[in-house]
């Protein structure tokens, strides 16, 4: 199944795969998000900038043709599932404080970047995996590449959970 984009044609499956390996991607995020909030006032739950992330992709869903109750929902579970990983990882630097980072990245400049990337890049795959997004062999494509994407990413428990939660929505079907 061909789906015709800006500057060639790329296949719905490799479109499905793509956001799955940016899924990934993101989750790892996490790690550095979290750093970024550790120890400031910097709540892991924003809002206010969760809505704006939410705003601009809808409407770049709608310049590039793509419905945007799908990138809402794809990327509201992308911002969720970072959300888990940021608790997990802060219950355990609770818990464990020698595991507590060193290092704080600049949110707005160094992290945000990074994630508004990504977010670009997944706006792009999930244009070109539509046709594949609401098919029935969805499910079990996605099933299959999420395993294998979490393996090739090495994913312990909190960011496997994070990586499953970052795709629950991706197939309406499921």
């Amino acid at each position: 199944m061909n789906t015709a984009v800006a500057g060639g044609t790329a296949t719905a499956e490799q479109a499905l795969a793509k956001i799955v390996r940016l899924a990934g991607a993101r989750v790892m995020t996490a790690d550095t998000v979290a750093a970024a909030k550790w120890g400031t006032n910097q709540p892991i739950d924003d809002p206010a900038r969760e809505k704006t992330v939410l705003d601009r992709a809808t409407t770049q869903a709608a310049k590039l043709g793509i419905d945007p109750a799908t990138v809402r929902r794809i990327v509201g579970d992308q911002i969720t599932a970072n959300k888990t990983v940021q608790r997990a990882l802060y219950a355990k630097w609770r818990e464990e404080p020698f595991e507590q980072p060193t290092y704080h990245p600049d949110l707005a400049t160094q992290v945000r970047p990074a994630l508004d990337r990504i977010d670009s890049q997944l706006l792009i795959a999930i244009q070109q995996a539509q046709p594949l997004l609401y098919s029935p062999s969805c499910s079990t494509l996605l099933e299959k590449m999420k395993a294998t994407t979490s393996r090739a990413l090495g994913l312990d428990a909190v960011h496997r959970t994070g990586f499953d939660q970052a795709l629950t929505h991706t197939c309406p079907s499921q």
